[in-house]
Parts: structure tokens; sequence; C-alpha cells
């Protein structure tokens, strides 16, 4: 709903998804259209930019990797992820991970909105309280002996400190030239007053959708441990990072303000 509310609101535009709104249902299309979406608080157009941000991000890398052979995609809890259907790269396999679940209401959402399922993509069902990532992928075509790029976003502030790793340590163990873009929250005492507010109000929020978050990292302990399990070339992007690299640095606006989110990029 965010990626969609960025293509009507947004000028100039982080990240570009013409698929976003079609691929929503009815009633969240309609919410997107509302004057609370045109018109938000200043700490959700924040959190709209970051979410269009992180999308670029991981679309720009996997262009990169594409340029240096990658061949295979992996969009870790893909969701409504829409670049399978939009992909330019005829020779990209793209492997969308998602709980069985998750994956059905996907493609039924596919369905009502007539976007076709393209032949390059394979979904791969994991349940990780009964499944690895490994296998899921494995029963999905993907090749372990061959590079990889994956993109990991809005998943780990979610997840315990163990599972986390150890799919990045997978990613880590996978053929040189492999790598993965994520975003991560910074722990909260490492926020100003009013960031504090702002992540104390979306932390209640989600708390309540019964995802709270259970993850955070500091960032030059989590560049510690990517090294520590394979990782060779490292770029972490914060806020004004993100700012310089897709709006000149303009400050002027609220868009990619907020300090507890960042991107990390990580190579094999």
């Amino acid at each position: 709903m965010r990626r969609a509310a960025h293509q009507l609101y947004d000028q100039p535009l982080i990240f570009e998804d013409p698929l976003a709104l079609r691929i929503l249902s009815d009633e969240a299309a309609e919410r997107v259209r509302s004057a609370e979406e045109a018109a938000p608080h200043p700490w959700a157009l924040g959190l709209r930019g970051f979410v269009a941000a992180r999308s670029r991000c991981a679309e720009e890398e996997l262009a990169r990797a594409v340029a240096q052979g990658v061949r295979q995609y992996v969009v870790l809890g893909a969701g409504l992820d829409t670049f399978a259907y939009r992909n330019p790269f005829a020779e990209l396999r793209v492997f969308e991970v998602d709980h069985p679940a998750t994956q059905a209401w996907k493609q039924e959402r596919l369905q009502h909105a007539g976007i076709a399922i393209p032949e390059p993509l394979r979904f791969a069902p994991v349940d990780f309280e009964r499944d690895t990532l490994a296998h899921g992928l494995e029963a999905a075509g993907f090749l372990r002996d061959e590079p990889a790029f994956f993109s990991w976003l809005g998943v780990v502030p979610y997840l315990t400190r163990e599972a986390a790793m150890a799919t990045l340590s997978f990613v880590a163990r996978l053929a040189q030239g492999s790598g993965i873009v994520f975003d991560y929250a910074i722990p909260r005492e490492q926020l100003g007053e009013a960031e504090q507010r702002a992540f104390d109000y979306l932390a209640e929020r989600v708390a309540r959708a019964g995802e709270p978050f259970r993850l955070f990292f500091d960032p030059e302990e989590l560049e510690a441990e990517l090294r520590g399990v394979g990782f060779g070339k490292i770029e972490d992007l914060d806020s004004a990072a993100l700012r310089q690299r897709w709006l000149d640095g303009d400050t002027s606006q609220h868009r990619l303000h907020g300090r507890a989110g960042r991107l990390m990029c990580a190579w094999v």
C-alpha cells in the first residue's frame, strides 16, 4: 500500500512500480486513495519514502549483479513484491520465497488483477516451522553452485537474531558474486527524542497486528557479524546516504529523514 501511495502522491518518485496499485484488493486501493494517504503525518511520509527507497536499492543492486553475470534472484518474504512481473532481464530466474498461505493469497491477487505469472518465476513455498530455506529453494530449481542475488525487505526486524543470522549465513556460503540487500532497525536508544516517539507509535501498531519488532542491530556490530559469516564487501546506507543517492541530498522534505531504518548491501 505504501509503494502504491508513493506512485500517486510523491514527487520526485524514488521508485517506480506501475503494478503496486493494481495488485491491491479494492478495499486496500481505496484506502491508498484516501485523504489520510494523500496528506499523511510526517512520520508516515518518512516511512513511505523508506519503503520506496529499499525497493529501489534492491533493484539497482540486482541490476549490478545481473551485469556481472548473476542469473538467479531470490525475493525473501516476497509478499506483494511486483519485480517478477516487471522483470526486464530475459535470462534472470526469479524465486519468490514466502509462507504457502501467503503465496496462495498473492496468486489470487495476481489473477484478480489480470497480471500474468511469467515463465522465469518460481514460487518457493517455505513454512520455516517445518522446512528450511535451502530445501525450499532447491525444490523450486535453485542452483546452489551458481551465484545469486537476494532481497529481504520488511522482514528482519520481526525475526530472532538466530533466524536472521541463519539466513544471512546461508547466503554467505553461496558462490562468489552472490549478494543480498536487507533493511534493519537500529536500537531505540540510538534515536533522537522525536524519532523515538515515531518509533514507539509504529511499534505499537505492528504489535497490535501480531507482528512486534524483535530484532535491532548496532551498525558496527552488524558489519562485524556479516564479515564473520563470510561477506567481503559491505555497504550500510543510512537516511543521509539514501537522500544523497535519490533526492540529491534534499533535506527540505520529511522523506527519508528517520534514522531507525537502514539498508545493508552485502556481497560474497
